[in-house]
C-alpha cells in the first residue's frame, strides 16, 4: 500500500471510546504514515493535550507535513480525504457525490455518536437508573440504524454503500460506534439487528477489512498497557463515579 505522507502523522487519543478509532481506521485504509500518541482518559484536560485540544476531548491529529493541528473526528476525516486521498479511492470528484459523502458524515457525528453516546451513558454510566432516558436514547439509537436500512435496502444488491457504487469515507466513519451496539443497547449481537439485515450486511462487511483489524489490534494492545476493563474503566473500578473519585484523589496527590 502506498504511504502518502512523508512524516508520521501523530494521532492522539485515549484507547477505550470508539471515536480515537475513527481516523485510525481511515489512516490504515489510505496507508498513510502515523503515530499513535495514547493517553490516560484522566488528563484529557491537561497538557499537554489541553493545548492541542481545549476541549479536552480526543481525538486530535498533528500533520508535521502541513503544520496542520485538528480536532474533532470529522474535520479530521475531511482533512485527511481532501489532503491525502488524492486517486478519490474513498470519495468523489463528483460534485453530488462529494457533498453526499459529507452529508452522511455530518449524520453520523450529529445523530450516530451522540445518541448512541448518550445511550450507553444511561446504560452504563450514570449512578442512577433513568427508564425514560434509556428508552428514549435506545429510541433514537433504532431510529437512526433505521434510516441507515432505508437508504441501504433501496440500493441495488452489488453496490450497498451510502454514496455511489463503492466504500467511502462515509461508510467509515459509522463503523466504530456500530461495532459497540451491543453494548449501547444491552442485547445480544444477533438480536441487535433485528429488521435491519442490509445495515448488519454493510457494518460486517467492513469490519472484515485488515484496516479495521490492524485497528482494533492496536486499541486491544493499547487497553492492556493501561490496564483498562472492556468499559474503559481501570481494573477493579466499578462505576464512572468511583473512577472520577480516583482522577481527583490522583490530581490531588500530583499537586
Amino acid at each position: 500500500m502506498e504511504i502518502h505522507s512523508v512524516k508520521p502523522i501523530r494521532v492522539w487519543l485515549t484507547p477505550p471510546g470508539p471515536n480515537p478509532w475513527k481516523p485510525i481506521f481511515l489512516l490504515e485504509e489510505l496507508g498513510l504514515s502515523y503515530q499513535i500518541q495514547s493517553f490516560r482518559f484522566d488528563d484529557v484536560k491537561k497538557e499537554p493535550f489541553i493545548s492541542i485540544n481545549p476541549n479536552g476531548r480526543v481525538p486530535a491529529i498533528e500533520d508535521p507535513n502541513t503544520g496542520v493541528t485538528l480536532w474533532e473526528s470529522g474535520a479530521i476525516y475531511q482533512y485527511l480525504i481532501e489532503q491525502y486521498d488524492t486517486k478519490n479511492r474513498l470519495t468523489y470528484d463528483t460534485l453530488s457525490e462529494k457533498h453526499r459523502c459529507n452529508q452522511w458524515l455530518h449524520f453520523q457525528m450529529s445523530g450516530q455518536g451522540p445518541y448512541f453516546g448518550q445511550c450507553g451513558w444511561f446504560q452504563h454510566l450514570h449512578p442512577e437508573k433513568i427508564p425514560s432516558a434509556i428508552e428514549r436514547y435506545s429510541n433514537e439509537v433504532r431510529r437512526v440504524l433505521g434510516v441507515l436500512e432505508g437508504v441501504l435496502a433501496a440500493k441495488p444488491a452489488a453496490a450497498q454503500w451510502l454514496v455511489g457504487d463503492k466504500m467511502t469515507f462515509a461508510d467509515m466513519a459509522f463503523v466504530p460506534w456500530n461495532g459497540r451496539l451491543n453494548e449501547v443497547l444491552m442485547q445480544p449481537w444477533d438480536e441487535i439487528w433485528d429488521g435491519l439485515p442490509h445495515v448488519r450486511a454493510w457494518h460486517e462487511k467492513m469490519v472484515e477489512l485488515p484496516s479495521w483489524k490492524r485497528s482494533m489490534e492496536k486499541r486491544s494492545r493499547l487497553m492492556d498497557e493501561q490496564g483498562l476493563q472492556w468499559n474503559g474503566f481501570p481494573k477493579g473500578i466499578q462505576s464512572f463515579q468511583e473512577y472520577e473519585k480516583v482522577i481527583e484523589n490522583n490530581a490531588k496527590f500530583a499537586t
